[in-house]
């Protein structure tokens, strides 16, 4: 709780408008309201981190390759969503945002038979699926000559 309001207050600072929420719920817990900012900056921290916390920024875009590039230039690649009715740009989306997951038309949507994790610096190896196998194996090579 205490990090996402940090990042409420530096995204208020850095110059971004906080819309809605951005405060702690109730006294118990430790809860933050669903909380989103707009005049947001490419450079700005809550555009840059990944905050895991209920923050949306919004930053408006003129063109499919604008958003590619904006979300390709961040150190992370968790995971990526877009909406739409066109197919084909779901797939191209797809194939060129850097994230290990990419949702269409939903997020979050997790199957426990489908491998999760991130690109770059958002995790290593893959949770769930059989590609997590690998987090429990170590590979070691064994070269034995039979005969001279």
């Amino acid at each position: 709780m205490d990090k996402i309001l940090g990042y409420v207050a530096l995204g208020q600072k850095q110059g971004a408008k906080l819309v809605s929420g951005g405060k702690r719920v109730g006294q118990r817990g430790f809860f933050v309201e669903p909380t989103i900012f707009d005049g947001v900056r490419d450079d700005m921290a809550i555009a840059q981190d990944e905050i895991f916390g209920p923050v949306v920024s919004v930053l408006p875009f003129k063109s499919a390759a604008e958003v590619f590039d904006r979300a390709n230039q961040t150190y992370y690649g968790l995971s990526a969503g877009v909406w739409t009715k066109d197919i084909d740009k779901a797939h191209n989306f797809a194939k060129h945002v850097k994230a290990g997951t990419v949702w269409v038309n939903c997020y979050h949507v997790v199957d426990s038979s489908t491998p999760f994790g991130g690109f770059k610096m958002s995790g290593h190896g893959r949770e769930n699926g059989e590609a997590a196998l690998d987090l429990y194996s170590e590979m070691k090579t064994v070269t034995v000559k039979l005969k001279d």
